[in-house]
């Protein structure tokens, strides 16, 4: 069982980590808290709706960035933000994308693949898809 009693709250605006050896269960609980993996045995709860039954509806507040997930490499970078905007129905899109670009100063990458970037300039990219839709989680 890689993660037992485990409880916690995040306050709104707050930024989280989950940090640990390995085999410890930081993956399982954000798989648990996506509604990816179902827990044995207690339930997940999320802005008081269980994540088993209310998933669709939660996820559309939720993002995150993972090691473990990979950016499209043959897109640029501008066209992976707009397939994630336009997956999280992202009004102004076009605006958005610019405006996270210039504040992660990803501009002079817009139109490089992201196969080609750096690690650290992936992983700008990785937060600005993560703000993409201004989650509240």
């Amino acid at each position: 069982m890689a993660v037992k009693n485990i409880s916690f709250k995040v306050g709104k605006g707050k930024i989280i980590g989950l940090l640990g050896p390995n085999g410890c269960g930081k993956t399982t609980t954000i798989g648990m808290m996506l509604g990816l993996i179902k827990p044995s045995s207690g339930s997940v709860i999320i802005s008081g709706q269980n994540i088993e039954y209310n998933r669709t509806r939660l996820l559309e507040k939720m993002n995150f960035i993972s090691p473990y997930v990979e950016l499209p490499k043959k897109l640029t970078v501008e066209e992976n933000l707009k397939v994630y905007g336009r997956l999280y129905g992202v009004k102004n899109l076009i605006d958005k994308i610019s405006y996270l670009m210039e504040k992660l100063n990803l501009i002079d990458f817009k139109s490089r693949k992201t196969g080609e970037l750096s690690s650290g300039q992936k992983n700008r990219v990785s937060l600005a898809k993560a703000l993409i839709n201004d989650p509240e989680i």
